[in-house]
């Protein structure tokens, strides 16, 4: 099945510092890699499912980043929000091969509001 995905390089994992983050500009709008302390690399859509805070700028903890705006709590794997919050930013899937990373862009989940507030 990966095969049938068409794989977009972005960059290496060495551009991205340990618990950092680095914007990739696509044609579905802005995307953030993230980086974790023990080197999985993630990708969401840079924009918290709250109010659209810019996750790039986020705090990044185990496999987590925590929204700069209003504290909104992001899984990197799935891009949910962590409860009692409740909506998701849009994921990516992600693919590592001799350090290059690479997007599937078009099996990105879209994003979805949580807060009406």
């Amino acid at each position: 099945m990966d095969q049938m995905i068409a794989w977009t390089e972005v960059g290496s994992v060495a551009d991205i510092p340990r618990q950092g983050s680095r914007v990739v500009k696509t044609a579905f709008g802005d995307v953030a890699l993230f980086r974790t302390a023990t080197d999985e690399v993630f990708a969401l859509e840079d924009r918290c499912p709250h109010k659209g805070g810019p996750l790039s700028q986020g705090i990044v903890h185990g496999r987590r980043v925590t929204c700069p705006l209003h504290n909104w709590v992001i899984e990197l794997a799935t891009g949910e929000a962590v409860a009692p919050d409740e909506g998701c930013a849009g994921h990516v899937p992600v693919r590592i091969e001799g350090g290059v990373i690479s997007l599937a862009l078009a099996a990105r989940t879209p994003g979805r509001g949580g807060c009406h507030g």
